[in-house]
């Protein structure tokens, strides 16, 4: 048995297995974890790697530090300083003590923390599984002593698609922005590829790409020159990159859920971007936080709303009317000059817009509402992804309302201080102090002269 151990003190990349090309039955590794806690500590100790020019891939376990003062423990594959796949995406292995790596006789492959806890395994036990391979176009696979596979990392997939990857219909990436409940997907569907913005079970699509041919899709395939899309064996559309250089993966970014083609530029000595489905910010869907309003201009403003007390939020504070139910409780305002980028699927159809605010007033888990001039109603569970549109765009045609307390003060015509209504009054203000100060100063001035010409008329006399 291949058993390694390693102390860690500080953060460190240790290469453990660099002379085999895999690892056979029997192999653990251990890593120990700091008593301490250390924020941005990370150890990793890395298993095996590929022949190839770098950025190669390699294998490695981690041990990493998280906002919740906790330390994960994962296995991990890195393309160059990319993690481009973890066991720990969808369900992070929290462990104090030690993180080890364990490859049983029985052909299971564990990750394992104090006490013997088990925090992942591969569920290969029994399998005639022999060997951990890493191959060349970074797929983490365990096989038999014919060479089948039992298991592929590529069967599970987490934020990154790699080159020579194949994702089926019906099938995701899942992205999760840091400190957030809500999180971003990639899905791949009969007629579309689409991403979504995730709160539980709800979803709302911020971005798609259908093919011109309307055919089935069967699955999609990162190549050198693009995303392929593929019904059965014939390809018949492509996402294709902008640049000649050979694609190396697909990522759908956590930071701001935007999908991207990366390539490796070897003047710059890093992975940059081909291809990004979002080219403006404001029609990304988490551009500003609740409640925020993205502007043409790219920045975040805030919807600001009037109650007796004064103002109930500025843009230094988060606005949160949650669980507000019926018309006793809360009432529809609307935000001038704006429009949600997220389109919903709670949807009616074919109603009149006071139906669709009483849809919204009578569910509690609404918050906001986006009617269309075709009779079209989304209902919202979250007030995000709002921006600016101008006057004579969406305006005529879409009226994007959200859901406040009775009683929050209005301008007469059950409408909001929205974003337009703001500016309008900014720029009245303004307007009106710069027209005093020419008037004030011309009155000034006549004012001036006419006691001038008494006084000379005076000395005259």
């Amino acid at each position: 048995m291949n058993t390694y151990v390693i102390v860690l003190l500080v953060n460190l990349l240790v290469q453990v297995f660099s002379d085999q090309s895999d690892i056979h039955i029997g192999y653990q590794v251990t890593l120990a974890i700091p008593a301490v806690y250390t924020k941005g500590f990370l150890g990793r100790a890395f298993l095996m790697e590929t022949e190839q020019t770098a950025p190669n891939f390699r294998a490695a376990i981690s041990v990493e530090s998280n906002f919740e003062e906790k330390y994960s423990c994962s296995l991990d594959i890195l393309l160059g300083d990319v993690r481009v796949w973890s066991s720990g995406h969808l369900s992070r292995f929290y462990t104090s003590e030690k993180c080890v790596l364990e490859f049983t006789q029985y052909g299971d492959l564990r990750l394992k923390g104090q006490n013997e806890r088990i925090g992942w395994k591969s569920g290969t036990s029994g399998q005639g599984v022999e060997r951990l391979q890493i191959l060349r176009t970074g797929n983490l696979v365990l096989v038999d002593s014919l060479n089948f596979i039992k298991w592929q990392s590529f069967n599970f997939p987490t934020d990154i698609m790699l080159w020579g990857q194949r994702l089926s219909s019906q099938t995701r990436l899942t992205s999760f922005p840091i400190n957030s409940t809500l999180f971003y997907s990639l899905e791949i569907q009969n007629d579309k590829i689409a991403l979504y913005l995730n709160l539980g079970r709800s979803k709302y699509s911020y971005w798609e790409y259908q093919p011109s041919t309307k055919q089935n899709i069967t699955f999609i395939q990162l190549t050198s020159t693009g995303l392929e899309i593929f019904n059965g064996k014939h390809r018949f559309d492509q996402i294709k990159s902008a640049n000649p250089d050979p694609l190396r993966f697909l990522a759908l970014e956590n930071s701001t859920g935007d999908l991207k083609l990366y390539r490796y530029s070897e003047e710059n000595e890093k992975f940059e971007a081909s291809y990004q489905a979002i080219n403006f910010t404001c029609d990304l869907p988490l551009a500003c936080r609740p409640y925020g309003i993205c502007t043409s201009s790219g920045s975040c403003s805030c919807v600001r709303l009037v109650n007796g007390e004064g103002l109930q939020s500025d843009c230094n504070k988060e606005i949160k009317f949650d669980g507000l139910c019926g018309k006793s409780e809360a009432k529809m305002l609307e935000l001038q000059g704006v429009l949600s980028v997220l389109k919903s699927g709670l949807y009616r159809g074919s109603v009149g817009k006071e139906v669709c605010e009483d849809l919204c007033l009578d569910d509690c888990t609404c918050e906001a509402i986006q009617y269309t001039s075709l009779g079209e109603c989304f209902l919202y569970k979250m007030v995000r992804g709002i921006k600016q549109v101008e006057r004579g765009s969406y305006k005529e045609v879409s009226n994007y309302m959200v859901k406040v307390p009775r009683g929050t003060n209005d301008d007469g015509n059950g409408k909001s201080f929205g974003l337009k209504k703001w500016v309008v009054i900014v720029i009245g203000v303004g307007d009106g102090f710069l027209i005093f100060l020419v008037l004030g100063g011309l009155g000034y001035y006549l004012i001036w002269k006419r006691r001038k010409d008494l006084n000379v008329t005076d000395q005259a006399n």
